[in-house]
């Protein structure tokens, strides 16, 4: 449905973040799994409508026959998240990030008295 849109440019970006934030759901319950979540990933991809990856059973077949279904609002919520990234990434033209901080080296330990010194 994405690559029908043609669209170009900012929009093309857009589309694109919308497209991978689709995939990450069943990358992230592939790899928890213990596959390979690219490789299922584009499996799924190139299956037909309504065939999605069965962790469970370890293999690939129509959700709503296996009763694998996703609550409407959880799939809306998901994507009205992901176009309001797009949205503030094009608008801002950047991103805020923490930088991350290198480890100082621990102080030294303070030096040892001799015997019965206070």
């Amino acid at each position: 449905v994405l690559d029908k849109l043609g669209v170009e440019g900012d929009e093309a970006t857009g589309v694109d973040i919308v497209r991978k934030a689709v995939e990450e759901p069943i990358r992230w319950i592939a790899i928890n799994a213990g596959r390979d979540g690219s490789v299922i990933v584009d499996a799924v991809k190139k299956s037909p409508s309504g065939v999605g990856y069965d962790a469970e059973a370890d293999d690939s077949g129509n959700m709503v026959e296996k009763g694998i279904i996703d609550p409407t609002k959880v799939v809306r919520t998901a994507l009205q998240n992901a176009a309001s990234v797009a949205v503030m990434v094009l608008i801002t033209e950047s991103l805020v990030t923490d930088i991350p901080e290198k480890e100082k080296a621990p102080a030294m330990p303070p030096g040892g008295g001799m015997e019965g010194m206070y």
